[in-house]
Order: structure tokens, then C-alpha cells, then sequence
């Protein structure tokens, strides 16, 4: 019986809406105006003058409401609870264009969790935008971040992590979002991502930070990520990343990799990912839209579209030791595909097992 490629599998963005749960309605609201002062009372009336003073007021329950101005950022040790969180809203024009008092960075979450972070636009602050660490429950969400020194989005063993709906672009050093430290659970969608130094996003166990080295159990979906790593990277990184799905992403124009699962600081290999339903259009500097090394095996490609306007690399570069396990099936590919790290590209005629295992021959 002759073999047929089944390549009838659309890969597309898909906008994902989630109804959240309601939350409980503030326990108090307070008010941040540039005009405000700080000895006020930070009623509507009488707002105080900077965010300092509202993250060093808060506690569970509580909401901040920022006017339009220019800010110092915030650092933040108080947590909310599960029904009570902490909120910092930012109206139409809340800009944090200076780092906080205590670190480099806007915004920072240090060690304080069921914390909201919401429509800020974070800028040209030496190091992160907006950066948690130490945390859980940490909703980042509709927020934009442009030009800051080292990324958009920074985050270090934060689980249950929720980073959703921003714009994170031109960091000058590094990546957009940045999800990393062994935090589990993060969920990471619909946010654009673009034009950072190197990845746009980029999750990495980092075992040489302490704990076990591993982000599982991580949903990256719904993201618009083009025209990032000119600095080398991926449109979406995984080093030391289990058990998680990356599907419904837009990438393109990217000047490194599209998708990449591998292992240099992670604890383990990235293993029994499902990668599924994203298009990824590389650009013609670019490498490989699928790159899979160091024995991260177990993973599954199925139904995207992989295209490259490269010379000579094509759609999935994946080491002979990631093979085992490995399920690609109703792809939209390249026949161009590579066994040795994306350094020599093979067409799939000559490459019998390859060419099964990449494209799914019945």
C-alpha cells in the first residue's frame, strides 16, 4: 500500500476567552495621583503622590487605583489571600518610567503573592518591567512594557503564575517575558510579544538557582510573538520544561529559533511537552521552526504549520537522542529537516525513520 503524507491540519491563533472568577469586591480602594500627596489620606479626593506609599499601606483585600501620570515604581512584600487579593490598577496613562526605591525594576513582587498587577505601562526602568519572585498566585495582566534594560517580564519561582493580555517589547538585553526559577504551573496567554533582544518568551528551570530545575505542568497559549531574538534565543524557549502545552501561538519574523525544547540550566531534559496548533513562519536570517535537543524525548507535534524563508533550514531540527517517544503527526511542513542539532539539513526522501516520525506517514 503506498504511503500518504497527512498534511490536512490548519494550525491557527486562536483568542482564547475566559470567564475569571468573580473576586470579592475590595475590603478598601485607595487613589494615586501625581498631584496626590503622601501625609493624605489616599481617598479620591485627597490621593496620595506615590506608589511606595500605597505598596507600603496595602494588605489583603485591598485595591489601588492609579491615575494618568508619570511614577517610581513599587516594591511590594504584602500579600493578598485567595479571596482577598491585592489590586494595583492602572488607569489610561499610568506610566512607570523610574525604577522603584529598593531594586532596579519597575514593579516588583517580592515574596508577596495573590497580588494583581493590572494596565500599567512600565518603561525604560533599568532591569525588569514588572518582576515576582518568591510567590504564588501572581496575576500579571494587561500590561505593556517597552524599552526596559533587561526584560519586559521577569519572574522567579512564582507558581501558579498567571501572565495574561500584556505587550512586552524591545527589552534591550534579554527577553520579553521571562518565566523561570522552578515555578509550576504558569499560564501564559494572549500576549504580544516582540522586537526583545532574545527570546520572546522564555521559561528555564535555572537549577543553578537553587530547587529542582523544573517548570511543569506551564500553558502558553494564544501569544502573538515576532521579530525577537536578534541577540539568538527563540520566539518561545523551554530549558528543563515537562508536561506542558504550547499551543494556539502565532510566531513570526523570529531571528533565532520558533519553538525550542532542550536542556542547558534546566534541571532535566524538556520532556512530554504537547506542542500543538501554532504557526510559526521563520524569518530568512533564522534557524529551525521546531528545534528539540539533548534527550528531551516524549514530545508531541501535531497540527501546526512550520515554514522557513531560510536558504537551506526547514521545519523541525530534533537530536537523535530526543527521538525516543517522539509523535509528530498532520503537520504542515517543509521538507527540509535535520538529526544533527540544525547543523545539516536532510530532505525527508533521504532520511526514511525521519521522515515518518516528522510527518506522520500512514
Amino acid at each position: 500500500m503506498a504511503r500518504r503524507f497527512r498534511v490536512f491540519a490548519v494550525a491557527a491563533v486562536v483568542w482564547i476567552s475566559s470567564a475569571a472568577g468573580s473576586a470579592a469586591a475590595p475590603l478598601r480602594t485607595f487613589y494615586v495621583d501625581p498631584a496626590g500627596n503622601d501625609s493624605a489620606a489616599g481617598s479620591i479626593t485627597s490621593p496620595w503622590r506615590t506608589l511606595q506609599k500605597a505598596a507600603d499601606t496595602v494588605r489583603a483585600g485591598d485595591l489601588v487605583i492609579v491615575r494618568a501620570g508619570h511614577y517610581a515604581g513599587l516594591y511590594l512584600t504584602t500579600s493578598g489571600t485567595a479571596t482577598d487579593p491585592i489590586i494595583f490598577r492602572g488607569d489610561p496613562g499610568a506610566i512607570v518610567d523610574t525604577q522603584n526605591p529598593t531594586t532596579p525594576d519597575g514593579i516588583n513582587l517580592e515574596g508577596a503573592s495573590y497580588v494583581v498587577i493590572e494596565s500599567f505601562a512600565v518603561t525604560g526602568v533599568p532591569r525588569a518591567g514588572i518582576r515576582a519572585v518568591l510567590n504564588h498566585h501572581v496575576t500579571i495582566r494587561g500590561n505593556t512594557g517597552d524599552l526596559n534594560g533587561r526584560w519586559g517580564i521577569l519572574t522567579g519561582f512564582s507558581d501558579d503564575l498567571l501572565i495574561e493580555n500584556n505587550t512586552m517589547s524591545r527589552s534591550q538585553a534579554e527577553h520579553g517575558i521571562y518565566v523561570g526559577n522552578s515555578g509550576d504551573r504558569p499560564v501564559i496567554r494572549r500576549n504580544i510579544v516582540w522586537g526583545n533582544n532574545a527570546n520572546g518568551i522564555h521559561m528555564n528551570g535555572d537549577l543553578s538557582q537553587g530547587g529542582d530545575g523544573i517548570i511543569s505542568g506551564a500553558v502558553v497559549e494564544g501569544n502573538i510573538v515576532h521579530d525577537n531574538g536578534a541577540a539568538g534565543g527563540s520566539g518561545i524557549n523551554c530549558d528543563g520544561v515537562q508536561s506542558s502545552i504550547i499551543r494556539n501561538n502565532l510566531l513570526y519574523n523570529n531571528h533565532a529559533s520558533g519553538i525550542s525544547l532542550y536542556q542547558i540550566d534546566g534541571g532535566q531534559p524538556a520532556r512530554d511537552n504537547q506542542v500543538l496548533n501554532n504557526t510559526i513562519v521563520m524569518a530568512s536570517d533564522a534557524r529551525w521552526a521546531i528545534n528539540i535537543q539533548n534527550a528531551s524525548t516524549g514530545n508531541i507535534v501535531r497540527n501546526n504549520i512550520l515554514y522557513n524563508q531560510h536558504s537551506f533550514r526547514g521545519s523541525v531540527a530534533i537530536s537523535a537522542d530526543s527521538l525516543p517517544g517522539f509523535v509528530s503527526d498532520t503537520n504542515v511542513v517543509m521538507d527540509r529537516f535535520s538529526t544533527t542539532a540544525g547543523v545539516t539539513a536532510v530532505r525527508a526522501a533521504h532520511i526514511t525513520e525521519l521522515r515518518a516520525a516528522v510527518l506522520g506517514l500512514e
